[in-house]
């Protein structure tokens, strides 16, 4: 019998993933600013999160990495923060004491859970992850354009679980609108490369306000562009829209 693999999202690109008893939260973001919104209900509060056993960071965008929020709310500075270089800078800073700097193809472990870095391409220096422990494997995805190199996860680590990718296609509006995140068709063609069990799409209700989106940013924030482009290109997998909060259970 496969051990349980659970994920909730808190909302945008926090997750809550639980290996059987391992729990790690992605890309933390619980507070919001006047060009930041959620655009959905936030599951959780730092408070009630519950016992964490590693925090992962792709990038230091304040949307993935509000480490403010962990440390006012007395989250419990031990926890190993896993992240690229420049993550882990920041990190030093706000006081984590177990902060491990991984770039694209390094691991580090915590216990029997594995946690190797792997290729991203944002609008700042970014990593994407594979999370493994008792058999099981999940690629989060963060908020990074589509990368070639992506597609032999499959090869390097085996069967993937679960993968968590974004979709928004995200583009910058003074910089003659630049994309920095892949959109629902390359989250698409990235599913069909690494064939999991479950997808997960994250990343598509985030907004910068009336004004911001007018001035700052374009993105498509229906979910169901993904699960309509998954369904044309790789119809035998399984992908699931889920409210935040939601606990999703991949078989």
């Amino acid at each position: 019998m496969s051990t349980p693999l659970t994920v909730t999202r808190i909302g945008h690109a926090c997750q809550l993933i639980e290996i059987g008893r391992l729990r790690v939260l992605t890309d933390p973001w619980f507070t919001q600013t006047a060009t930041y919104y959620q655009g959905e209900p936030v599951a959780a509060t730092v408070q009630t999160l519950g016992r964490i056993d590693a925090v992962v960071v792709s990038h230091e965008h304040y949307d993935h990495c509000d480490l403010d929020a962990l440390t006012a709310a007395g989250f419990d500075l031990d926890v190993p923060l896993i992240g690229p270089g420049t993550v882990a800078t920041i990190a030093r800073d706000k006081g984590f004491r177990d902060v491990r700097a991984i770039e694209a193809w390094e691991g580090t472990a915590i216990g029997d859970l594995t946690v190797t870095a792997t290729p991203g391409k944002h609008g700042v220096h970014e990593v994407t992850f594979v999370i493994q422990a008792a058999g099981r494997t999940v690629f989060f995805g963060g908020d990074s354009l589509r990368v070639p190199e992506l597609d032999t996860i499959p090869d390097r680590f085996g069967h993937i679980d679960l993968a968590i990718l974004p979709t928004n296609g995200l583009c910058i509006r003074p910089m003659n609108l630049r994309q920095v995140v892949m959109d629902a068709e390359q989250a698409a063609e990235l599913t069909a490369a690494l064939r999991p069990t479950l997808a997960v799409p994250h990343h598509y209700a985030f907004h910068s306000g009336r004004l911001g989106d007018q001035m700052i940013t374009k993105a498509d924030r229906d979910p169901r562009h993904y699960a309509e482009a998954v369904t044309r290109i790789a119809p035998d997998i399984n992908v699931r829209l889920v409210l935040p909060g939601t606990p999703v259970t991949v078989p």
